[in-house]
């Protein structure tokens, strides 16, 4: 069987202090009814920031301003497929969110609010890159 790697963008989209988290349907084959942030798969030839902006879009309809890398994190979801994942901080103007067929339910969060939904891998992640303190001192 072919390796693969797959390289997907993530946002933590912060409004007025609170950070969009969403969640996975329930018959998604990959973490159902999981909490994550937002974000995707980026297309061959796709800036990484263009590809972030793209999938925010589709999946929550905000239009954001991506400001920075926080952290980048890999790991195999199974013996021949690796996924890189880069993580970045970003804001939005707006708070209304339209959610795809992908999730369904989101919630502007406040840190315990995340600490206790997040999945332990993503919490172990924001903790190991100190991110706590950047995304809720903007």
């Amino acid at each position: 069987m072919e390796k693969s790697i797959i390289v997907a963008v993530k946002g933590l989209i912060n409004h007025n202090g609170k950070v969009l988290i969403i969640q996975r349907s329930t018959d998604d084959e990959n973490g159902a009814g999981t909490w994550e942030f937002a974000g995707g798969k980026i297309n061959f030839g796709e800036e990484l920031e263009d590809a972030l902006i793209r999938e925010v879009k589709e999946e929550v309809g905000l239009s954001i301003v991506v400001n920075k890398l926080l952290y980048a994190v890999a790991f195999k979801t199974s013996e021949n497929r690796q996924l890189v994942i880069l993580t970045y901080y970003c804001t939005a103007h707006d708070n209304t969110v339209m959610l795809s067929d992908e999730h369904k339910d989101y919630l502007w969060a406040d840190k315990k609010q995340m600490m206790n939904l997040l999945e332990k891998p993503i919490i172990d992640n924001l903790n190991y890159n100190s991110v706590w303190e950047h995304i809720f001192s903007q």
